[in-house]
């Protein structure tokens, strides 16, 4: 039976390196998708196998629990819309990080009582498990409540601006030390009697890492989410591998690495994305201020009409979609007004920031949603040369990735950035709202472009309009 065990692991860490490989590509991402349920699927039933030959096992809580968690689980992905995925996301790299902590503090009050937690005098415990431990509670700790203030942000529940506390720094070093310094303190407590000392050592290094898991998401701006997001589940990687060392289980090692590994490669690229460093994303203060309809001048605006005719006369054309189509959910409107426009034989292509929407390959997942072919979705660096012979370029929602100023102005909090060249297009429709500020706080030049015409309302309802002056042309 123990070989079935390991054949199972093995089966699935290989599904799980698959799986993740595919996640790569937006046309294999959902198959790549089934594939890391079914190992995860193996992994649990393996898991029950191999504790069940080490030791009893209650069958009912274990039974309980799985299928409690399925109905949970299965629940809130299909009551989701693709527009609050972001918020899904940061939400279940939250209860990663739970189970992470959970797992460690169990571990670590079976240490105690099974050899009276004696590390002092080298007997029992060795030093690799206090480790693993204690940087389990604190990175499961800092994931769990660092996720859901992401959360919070991404559902409008909390502001997005940034939040700093006197000498944050400093306090968030404490934390680390208390967290650190505590955990590690539990395995020294040596009197089998000492349980209120061994509890309140845990619980001041659990209750710390949940602060410093505060402290180190309310800096962040809105517009850095989708970094923060992505780095939380990277997290949520680490405090798995971490229980696996915990556990000695070698597929909690493997899989808990990729999803750090692959969760902190995607946090560099959208950093790269976005000019700046992890720790300038993290900690660096940003204005506020800036942005507002007044400060605008010459600002033409347009109407629906205006679009459809430009669109039928152009033959080539581009879509930078942004935030404001998810909340709009304007993705199918838009794909309707794209088979119109190829069905005239116009060119049409999507153009993808790295950092559009609220969590990585949030524009990816809507647009493939909503049916648009893997192949009209463009990266940024594929398609930015095209905008030069570009006849009309439709932003939809979009601000800060389309903003001119990350090209010129060195004072501006987005200088440095690459971004979606819209003003070198012949023509620019942005569709917007208002004029409101981007996350960076900063106007947008590309608004009082000469070429660019300005549709206030709602994206879905645009598009729509639209659509309809299309078929009635």
């Amino acid at each position: 039976m123990q070989t079935v065990v390991h054949v199972l692991y093995m089966l699935a860490s290989v599904l799980f390196i698959v799986g993740i490989k595919q996640m790569s590509a937006v046309k294999t991402a959902r198959g790549a998708n089934a594939l890391s349920a079914l190992a995860m699927g193996i992994a649990i039933v393996a898991a029950m196998l191999d504790i069940g030959l080490h030791g009893k096992i209650g069958w009912v809580y274990v039974g309980a629990g799985c299928v409690v968690g399925a109905a949970i689980g299965a629940g809130l992905a299909m009551k989701v819309t693709m527009e609050g995925m972001p918020e899904l996301v940061a939400f279940f790299n939250g209860l990663g990080g739970l189970a992470s902590s959970l797992v460690a503090v169990s571990m670590a009050v079976l240490t105690w009582s099974s050899a009276g937690g004696a590390l002092r005098d080298g007997s029992v415990t060795s030093w690799d498990q206090v480790i693993t431990v204690v940087l389990s509670i604190g990175v499961g700790g800092v994931t769990l409540t660092g996720s859901m203030i992401a959360w919070a942000k991404l559902k409008g529940i909390m502001s997005g601006k940034q939040i700093f506390l006197p000498a944050h720094n400093f306090v968030n070093l404490v934390l680390v030390v208390v967290t650190v310094g505590a955990g590690a303190a539990a395995f020294f407590v040596v009197d089998p009697k000492e349980t209120t000392t061994l509890y309140a050592l845990l619980g001041a290094s659990v209750v710390s890492s949940f602060i410093l898991g505060v402290t180190f998401a309310i800096p962040v701006g809105g517009a850095d989410m989708p970094v923060v997001v992505s780095l939380l589940n990277s997290f949520s990687g680490v405090a798995a591998a971490m229980t696996g060392f915990v556990l000695y289980n070698n597929l909690l090692i493997i899989s808990g690495s990729l999803v750090g590994a692959a969760g902190m490669i995607l946090t560099i690229i959208m950093c790269r994305g976005m000019n700046r460093t992890l720790g300038n994303v993290l900690f660096a203060k940003f204005s506020q201020s800036g942005g507002k309809a007044e400060e605008y001048k010459n600002v033409k605006s347009g109407d629906p009409v205006d679009a459809a005719i430009a669109l039928a006369n152009a033959s080539n054309v581009i879509v930078v979609p942004g935030y404001g189509m998810a909340a709009a959910q304007a993705q199918h409107a838009l794909r309707e007004l794209s088979d119109m426009l190829r069905d005239r034989g116009v060119t049409v292509r999507y153009a993808i920031h790295e950092v559009a929407g609220r969590m990585p390959g949030h524009m990816n997942v809507l647009l493939a949603e909503a049916n648009v072919s893997y192949d009209d979705l463009f990266k940024r660096e594929d398609i930015e040369a095209d905008f030069k012979t570009a006849d009309v370029v439709l932003v939809i929602g979009a601000n800060d990735v389309v903003n001119p100023l990350a090209l010129s102005d060195k004072a501006s909090p987005l200088y440095g950035m690459p971004i979606l060249p819209a003003h070198e297009a012949a023509q620019c429709f942005v569709v917007k709202r208002s004029l409101g500020a981007g996350f960076a706080g900063t106007k947008n030049v590309l608004f009082e472009s000469d070429k660019t015409l300005m549709i206030y309302g709602s994206a879905k309802e645009v598009i729509n309009r639209v659509v309809e002056e299309l078929k009635a042309s």
